[in-house]
């Protein structure tokens, strides 16, 4: 199926990661331009950016702080001088690694750890959607698609500030789908559960049970299958899918959604 998104201008928010950089490329793979942003990691959104190139897609890297709004206007200004708007925007990044709240009880978790994810995720998700906007109206089409997580469901203990600021990108895609869907302009969650990938594999043992201290990749991948109904945690295919749908012409009628891409979990 031709998705319509060759030639179309996808700027991806944190496309120097994993699962960013997947996007990226199955982006490239229709035929789609891809500015890959990136905060810190300008060697990985280079290589994230080669690959777009060798599978036919145009791609371009730039900085973007999502704590500073000049930097994400100064982003959105470059990619618009190259290639004249943006079509599609993918807000993937989220809060800075080493933010993670400790489980501590609420009442003692420190603002300094809470209100990186309020800046970033929230915030930053704030400055982005406003920066693609007047591009968007300018042609009368758009898609936004929010990367959030299937945790924010049923929240975590000493997750509080990552499922309290991704929740609320919920209630701003819905608010968002209503008040820009008579403009062409299309808004959408997709929130993964746990995803295959080399820095969650590395994260298991101290988020899932020590137990897995010292397995192999494909050990882990068979102990965190166990009990899920479709038979697997997702893989980065399984979200890149999705994405690329509700990115997609095809999509001509889906906004204001939210869809887990967990497994039945």
């Amino acid at each position: 199926m031709d998705l319509g998104l060759a030639g179309k201008v996808v700027l991806i928010t944190g496309g120097s990661g994993s699962i960013g950089g997947h996007l990226a490329r199955a982006f490239a793979a229709e035929g789609a331009s891809v500015a890959v942003t990136y905060h810190r990691n300008e060697p990985g959104a280079y290589r994230v950016a080669e690959d777009v190139r060798a599978l036919g897609g145009k791609a371009t890297t730039v900085r973007y702080d999502l704590t500073d709004r000049g930097s994400i206007h100064a982003a959105f200004d470059a990619v618009a001088t190259e290639w004249g708007g943006v079509d599609v925007v993918i807000v993937n990044a989220s809060a800075i690694p080493g933010t993670k709240v400790h489980p501590v009880a609420f009442e003692d978790v420190p603002v300094e750890e809470w209100q990186p994810f309020l800046r970033a995720d929230v915030e930053g998700s704030f400055h982005t959607v406003q920066a693609a906007l007047p591009w968007m109206k300018k042609q009368g089409w758009g898609r936004i698609v929010f990367i959030s997580a299937n945790i924010v469901q049923r929240g975590a203990a000493g997750d509080e500030a990552f499922v309290a600021s991704k929740m609320a990108l919920h209630g701003l895609s819905r608010t968002l789908a209503t008040e820009l869907a008579p403009q062409g302009i299309l808004v959408n969650v997709v929130a993964p559960g746990p995803t295959v990938t080399r820095g969650f594999l590395a994260r298991v043992p101290e988020e899932f049970g020590k137990d897995l201290a010292g397995k192999s990749p494909e050990q882990i991948k068979r102990a965190l299958n166990k009990g899920r109904p479709a038979g697997h945690i997702s893989t980065p295919d399984d979200i890149a899918g999705l994405v690329l749908y509700f990115a997609s012409t095809v999509n001509g009628n889906v906004t204001g959604s939210v869809v887990h891409v967990a497994g039945g979990n």
